[in-house]
C-alpha cells in the first residue's frame, strides 16, 4: 500500500537523522536527552544491543552540535523538544565521526582497512571544516602515516586555533568482536594488546582527553560490550560509562508510550488496518521488556526499536503483520555471538550459564562494567556480557545482585539455538531438526504427538555422551524445551514464562497458522535412575490434576484460537522415556 504523500514514512534501516526529518520520516523524539548528556559527562560511553538506535542517536547529536548547522536549527529540530530547550553548546563544535563497523576484520586486511576508514573520515572532516583551517591543512594532515598520528595533528592544530572538537565513535568494537568470533583470541590480542594499532589509537585518545588545552572537548562512544575498551585502554578510564545509569535507560529503543504515540499517529491518518492495542499486544512479548538500569525497575521497559520498525513498516506496506515476527537481520546479529559459549570446541562454564537460563529463565549476577577478554569466563562477566548484548535484561534484585532474565520470545529462540548448536559443535548431541520439524507438523495438524517425544528419546538412547548433561528434572525439561521450541508451528512457552503453577509447557499455536487444529499443555514428570515403575502411576495422577486445573485458565484458552487443547503427560527416568499418555 502506498502511503499518502503527507503521511510520514517508517525509517526502518535508516540512521541519517537529516534525511529522516527533511524527507518526512517518522522520528521518535529523543532530543530531551541532549541536556542530560551534556551535564553527565564530557566523554560519554554507552553500551546497547545491536540495532537499538545507537547510530541514529549519534547522527542526532552530530546535527545538533555541528557548527555548520548554526543557521539550520529550525529546519533540523523545529519539530523536536530541543527546539524550545536549546543548550549553550548547540552548533559550537567541529564534528569528527568514525564507524568501525566499516573495518574489514580479516587479519590480512584489518589494519589497512582501519587506516583507510580513518583516512576517509579525516578527509571528510577537513573538507567539512575547510574554512576554519590554513589552506594547506588537508595536505599536512595526510603527510602523517597513521590514523593516530593524523588525529594528534588535527587536535593540536585545532587547539592552536581555539577550535572545539566533538568526536563520535560508533560501533567501536564491531570489528574486534568479529575477530574474536572468527579468528580467535590470538588475532584479537594482536589488535588490542601490546603495540597493536587499535590500542595505540585509543592511547592517543586517552592522552587527548586528559590533556589541558586539548581541542577534543567532548566524545561519545557506542558499542555492544565493554571488553574491547577495557583491553585497549588497560582498564576503562577514557570516559564515563553511563550504560546502566537510570537517567539514560530510555536513551535508545522505544518505550511503550513512544510506541503508542507512533501507532496512534498512523491510526489517525487511516493507514493502519489493525488496532493500536492489537498491535501492541502482539509486539510486546517479542520485542519488549528491556531494562538497562536497576533503578529503572518499575518504569516503562524498552522495546527493540529495529524490530518495532520492521513490524510497523510491514503493516503499513501490506496491511497485515509479517509472517515472521523476528527480523532476519536480528537473527544474523545474535548468531555472531555463539562463539562466546564454547572454548576450543569444548563446553566450558559459559555453556552452564546458557543451560541455567534456558532451564529457569533467569540467573543472578553482579553486573560488571569493565573486564578484559582474559576474564570473560568469570561467570559474572559472562552474564554481564549477555546483558550488554541484549540476551538478558534486568528483572529484579536478589541478595544484592541483579536478577537477569530472558526479555522476550525473540531472545528465547536464540538461547535455544545456542544450547542446541553448542551441544552439536562439541559433538555431544546432534538431532535432525528437519525431521523433528516434520514430526511436530504432524503433531500440530494430525494430532500425532507421540512420535515427537519418541524420536527425541530414541536419539538420547543412541547418543550416550549427552546423558551426563541431563541428570535431573530441570535438565531434562530444559533440554526438551530447547528442541521443542525450534520450529515455527508453536511458540513453546515454559512454566516460568507463563506463571508459577502452570504445566511445564504450553504449545501455543502460531497465530499466523490459523488452520492448526491442535494445541497442547504438557506436564513432564521425572524419576531418578533406579526408581521403580511403581512410582509412575502416582506421577501421572499428579500430572492429571495439574493439567485439568490449568486447561481452563483464561491465559491458555484465549491463546489457542480455534485449536483443540490436548493435555499430555510424559514421564522420564533419567534420560529414558518410560511413559506418555493423553489426559482425557
Amino acid at each position: 500500500m502506498m502511503l499518502p504523500k503527507h503521511v510520514k514514512s517508517i525509517p526502518y534501516g535508516l540512521t541519517d537523522y537529516e534525511r529522516i526529518v527533511t524527507d518526512n520520516y517518522y522520528y521518535v523524539d529523543k532530543t530531551h536527552f541532549i541536556p542530560r548528556i551534556e551535564q553527565a559527562a564530557s566523554y560519554f560511553f554507552l553500551i546497547r544491543p545491536r540495532r537499538f538506535g545507537k547510530s541514529l542517536l549519534l547522527n542526532v547529536l552530530d546535527s545538533y552540535y555541528d557548527i555548520n548547522n548554526a543557521e539550520r536549527f529550525e529546519v533540523l529540530f523545529g519539530n523536536q523538544w530541543i527546539y524550545q530547550n536549546e543548550t549553550n553548546l548547540r552548533a559550537r563544535f567541529l564534528v569528527m565521526r568514525f564507524n568501525f563497523s566499516a573495518v574489514d576484520p580479516r587479519p590480512e586486511r584489518m589494519e589497512a582497512s582501519f587506516e583507510t576508514h580513518c583516512q576517509i573520515r579525516f578527509l571528510e572532516f577537513t573538507g567539512r571544516y575547510k574554512r576554519f583551517f590554513p589552506a594547506n591543512f588537508e595536505e599536512e594532515v595526510m603527510k602523517y602515516p597513521t590514523a593516530a598520528d593524523r588525529l594528534q595533528y588535527i587536535n593540536k592544530t585545532a587547539s592552536d586555533l581555539g577550535l572545539r572538537i566533538y568526536l563520535f565513535i560508533d560501533e567501536y568494537d564491531n570489528f574486534t568482536n568479529s575477530i574474536l568470533a572468527t579468528m580467535g583470541r590470538d588475532a584479537y590480542r594482536h589488535a588490542t594488546h601490546g603495540e597493536g594499532f587499535f590500542r595505540y589509537f585509543f592511547n592517543v585518545l586517552k592522552v587527548m582527553t586528559t590533556s589541558s588545552g586539548s581541542a577534543l572537548e567532548r566524545m561519545f562512544i557506542t558499542g555492544v560490550s565493554p571488553i574491547t575498551l577495557d583491553d585497549v585502554t588497560s582498564g576503562f578510564n577514557i570516559g564515563s560509562n553511563l550504560t546502566i545509569d537510570q537517567q539514560f535507560n530510555g536513551i535508545v529503543g522505544f518505550s511503550e508510550s513512544e510506541l503508542r504515540t507512533m501507532l496512534n499517529y498512523y491510526h489517525t491518518e487511516g493507514v493502519l488496518t489493525m488496532g493500536v492495542n492489537e498491535m501492541v499486544k502482539e509486539m510486546k512479548p517479542w520485542y519488549d521488556n528491556y531494562c538497562f538500569a536497576i533503578r529503572s525497575l518499575g518504569d516503562e521497559s524498552m522495546y527493540n526499536s529495529d524490530m518495532v520498525l520492521y513490524y510497523v513498516a510491514h503493516c503499513l506496506r501490506n496491511g497485515y503483520p509479517p509472517d515472521e515476527m523476528i527480523d532476519k537481520n536480528i537473527r544474523t546479529d545474535y548468531g555472531k555471538l555463539r562463539h562466546l559459549i564454547k572454548v576450543d570446541q569444548e563446553l566450558g562454564p559459559n555453556f552452564s550459564v546458557i543451560r541455567e537460563i534456558v532451564e529457569t529463565g533467569q540467573t543472578t549476577a553482579n553486573l560488571s562494567d569493565a573486564f578484559s577478554i582474559e576474564k570473560m569466563l568469570v561467570p559474572d562477566n559472562f552474564k554481564s556480557l549477555l546483558y550488554y548484548f541484549g540476551l538478558l535484561t534486568i528483572q529484579g534484585t536478589q541478595r544484592g545482585a541483579a536478577v537477569l532474565a530472558i526479555p522476550n520470545h525473540t531472545v528465547r529462540e536464540q538461547m535455544y539455538s545456542y544450547l542446541i548448536e553448542s551441544l552439536a559443535d562439541a559433538d555431544i548431541f546432534r538431532i535432525d531438526i528437519y525431521e523433528l520439524a516434520r514430526l511436530i507438523q504432524q503433531m500440530a495438524y494430525d494430532g500425532q504427538w507421540q512420535p515427537v517425544f519418541a524420536y527425541i528419546a530414541s536419539e538420547l538412547e543412541k547418543q550416550s555422551r549427552v546423558r551426563e548433561f541431563i541428570d535431573g528434572e530441570a535438565h531434562i525439561k530444559g533440554f526438551l524445551l530447547a528442541y521443542l521450541g525450534m520450529t515455527h508451528y508453536y511458540m513453546t512457552l515454559p512454566e516460568y514464562e507463563l506463571a508459577k503453577g502452570y504445566a511445564d509447557y504450553f504449545f501455543q499455536p502460531n497465530a499466523r497458522l490459523t488452520d492448526m487444529p491442535y494445541a497442547y499443555l504438557v506436564e513432564v514428570k521425572y524419576m531418578k535412575r533406579g526408581e521403580p515403575d511403581s512410582h509412575i502411576p502416582t506421577l501421572k495422577a499428579d500430572a492429571r490434576i495439574q493439567l485439568l486445573k490449568y486447561s481452563g485458565d483464561e491465559m491458555i484458552t484465549s491463546n489457542i484460537g480455534q485449536a483443540k487443547l490436548r493435555l499430555l503427560t510424559v514421564v522420564f527416568r533419567g534420560w529414558e522415556l518410560v511413559d506418555m499418555e493423553e489426559v482425557v
